[in-house]
């Protein structure tokens, strides 16, 4: 017994227990400190959305109503690109388009084209719809512009 006693005492010396206050951070408060900043930053992510679709949903909503078409329509998704290109004067097959990788991009770019010149804009306006919808969409729907119909195309 003695032997064990003096084995258990050289064994505490080697390795020391630590005490609570050690200053080394606990590996659950850093986990949860991660969680917290990773949270934190969704939270700042989707405000940030919400601020530039809100923009983008009030002017394509504006400009629906300033074509004829249900101002509601912008809110509904794939029904609005239907109403857009009933607006820009495209055929609706166009939608298929839209579903094909890296051709959806020259669609959409073709899509800006048409709403600027339906409004009487020139093509670096339909840049600033491409690039900045969240500034420009509502500067067409609240603006002075007038809705032109485009003639009816074939297919």
């Amino acid at each position: 017994m003695n032997l064990l006693n003096s084995l258990l005492i050289a064994q505490e010396n080697v390795f020391p227990t630590m005490p609570s206050d050690t200053g080394v951070p606990d590996p659950g408060v850093t986990v949860a400190a991660g969680f917290a900043v990773i949270g934190f930053i969704m939270i700042i992510s989707m405000i940030i959305s919400l601020a530039l679709a809100l923009p983008v949903i009030v002017g394509m909503w504006k400009v629906f109503t300033k074509a004829g078409k249900p101002g509601w329509a912008a809110i509904i998704p794939i029904y609005n690109v239907i109403v857009l290109l009933e607006v820009v004067g495209k055929p609706v097959w166009w939608i298929a388009l839209l579903l094909i990788p890296f051709v959806n991009v020259v669609i959409s770019i073709l899509l800006n084209l048409a709403l600027a010149e339906r409004f009487g804009k020139d093509g670096l306006y339909a840049v600033g719809l491409i690039f900045l919808p969240f500034i420009f969409l509502p500067m067409l729907g609240f603006g002075s512009s007038t809705y032109q119909p485009a003639p009816a195309e074939q297919g």
